[in-house]
């Protein structure tokens, strides 16, 4: 059942960028989780930044740390002490905060972003996509499949994270010139009734530019389903090959707090009830687009 208009559930924004700036150590492959290693308290603060400014759902910061990346760019042994980190971090921050504010698992891509040709087979991936879930799963309030590229690689976090007996939102991520598809090229309608069938709470389309998630937002209104959108800020993520960093990647000029705003106050006119930022949208961002709601009308509500 869809939440009412009027109840929009607001996320926090990237975490990754967002540690990247705080950050005084140089990128690395490991992207995020490498800031988990040399400067933990920054992921706590962080997390609170997004709180204070009115995210409702926290996710938590270990989308690069899976099972393959590890063993491709630093060591498999801290899968196990990176996602310890990230919840204990999550948790602090929610903790320091006294705010109710939900707390996401993640399940990102096993291998790379915006890459489908890199996605696993379907025997891996679950493999990998249930140990994620153990780690995570008493840690947190629901899961979010962030970033899904492709419809067998949304098919099995899905289905992974449904055992987990907690709700779980499917987040694809589209073709920037074509919102109505994935970056494989299948339908983004196609890709989001197949996970509402096997038991997804809704659908949201992530990481990609906010004029796609714009298109994506008239394609997902045509669900009996939640649906929302949080969008990145770069000018496009082709630079970003697998194993890269992400200072690879240029930052839009165009999009401030203000004009963000602009964007996900459209997608909840859409339809949307759930909205927030991914990569280059920081508690500033997620501080405004609380206030615009607010401001519009909209009450903070979580989707059931």
């Amino acid at each position: 059942m869809r939440a009412r208009k009027e109840n929009v559930v607001l996320l926090d924004g990237g975490m990754g960028q967002e540690l990247r700036k705080r950050s005084r150590q140089p990128a690395s492959p490991l992207w995020s989780a490498q800031v988990m290693l040399d400067e933990p308290h920054l992921v706590t603060a962080a997390h609170r930044d997004f709180i204070e400014a009115g995210a409702q759902v926290i996710k938590l910061n270990n989308y690069s740390a899976t099972p393959i990346r590890l063993a491709r760019d630093g060591d498999p042994a801290l899968f196990e002490p990176l996602h310890a980190a990230a919840l204990s971090a999550a948790h602090q921050a929610r903790e320091e905060s006294g705010r109710e504010v939900q707390i996401a698992g993640c399940l990102p891509p096993l291998v790379a972003s915006y890459h489908p040709d890199s996605v696993p087979n379907d025997a891996t991936c679950q493999r990998d996509y249930r140990r994620l879930v153990a780690l995570q799963a008493d840690g947190v309030e629901l899961f979010l499949c962030e970033t899904m590229s492709l419809i067998r690689e949304a098919r099995a976090a899905t289905m992974a994270a449904l055992e987990s007996q907690r709700p779980v939102w499917v987040a694809f991520t589209v073709d920037d010139s074509d919102g109505s598809r994935l970056r494989s090229g299948e339908s983004l309608a196609a890709a989001a009734r197949e996970v509402v069938a096997l038991g997804a709470a809704g659908v949201v389309v992530n990481c990609s530019m906010p004029e796609a998630v714009t298109t994506a937002m008239d394609e997902l209104s045509k669900l009996d389903a939640p649906f929302g959108g949080y969008a990145n800020g770069f000018t496009s993520v082709a630079p970003l090959q697998p194993g890269g960093t992400v200072d690879k990647l240029a930052s839009r000029t165009d999009l401030d707090a203000a004009a963000y705003a602009e964007h996900a106050l459209r997608w909840v006119a859409q339809g949307a009830s759930v909205v927030g930022g991914c990569c280059e949208v920081g508690p500033a961002h997620i501080a405004t687009l609380a206030k615009r709601l607010s401001d519009s009308g909209y009450r903070p509500g979580l989707t059931s």
